[in-house]
């Protein structure tokens, strides 16, 4: 186990450098903490599919930091210090609790219909000692909290749907961020002909060990519609 753990972190500190994020040991400490209460949990709740826990690393802790740097960026320019997120249909809490670790100036509230992967998060960030990660049992369009600085998604939806159920929740200036596998050009012109959601770009993303695409599709309200 703890040549395991070993592995882990060697692991982690190869994609945090890969990835150019400083991670302090606190934050590296708590990010394998995550990975250890999400495949504990995994037994009993059934939270993901992956229940190999190097593959569990991979494909949602480097998924999820691989959007830190992007997402950092972004509030940096608009000078927004301290940003409000929130994660839609977060499920284990992914990216949300991954970015309340990374960016703990920020407020994250992380929403999904499953109660179970809630009561999960909940527990998670309470060992995390995460302050800034909320998590709510609920559908999105029944959410009573918000606007947002930046509303994202992990795989929740079409773009369409995405913007049609949480668009409401942006801030005026905010935006629309969704995690996405390769460039979804059908998605894109959907939602462009049928919302008032614009796409500001594609902005294609590595994930470290990780043979896949993946790119963050950023979109603005236009108002037009």
């Amino acid at each position: 186990m703890q040549n395991e753990k070993v592995k882990q972190l060697t692991q982690l500190e190869n994609a945090c450098e890969a990835l150019s994020l400083l991670a302090t040991e606190n934050q590296k400490n708590q990010l394998l903490e995550y990975l250890t209460q999400l495949l504990k949990w995994n037994h009993t709740y059934n939270l993901t599919a992956i229940r190999d826990p190097e593959q569990a690393l991979i494909q949602h802790v480097f998924d999820s930091l691989a959007v830190i740097k992007p997402i950092s960026e972004y509030f940096l320019e608009q000078h927004i210090k301290q940003a409000t997120i929130l994660d839609v249909g977060s499920g284990a809490g992914l990216p949300a609790v991954i970015l309340g670790i990374m960016i703990p100036t920020s407020q994250i509230c992380c929403v999904d219909p499953v109660d179970k992967k809630m009561t999960f998060v909940r527990q998670a960030v309470g060992i995390l000692k995460l302050s800034n990660v909320e998590a709510v049992h609920s559908r999105v369009e029944h959410l009573e909290t918000g606007p947002y600085d930046m509303v994202i998604s992990r795989a929740f939806a079409s773009l369409e749907d995405f913007a049609q159920l949480a668009g409401n929740k942006v801030k005026s200036k905010g935006l629309l961020l969704a995690m996405k596998g390769k460039h979804p050009q059908e998605e894109i012109e959907c939602l462009e002909k049928k919302t008032r959601w614009m796409v500001e770009k594609v902005e294609p993303v590595k994930v470290p060990q990780l043979d896949a695409q993946r790119c963050l599709v950023w979109m603005k309200d236009n108002g037009t519609k």
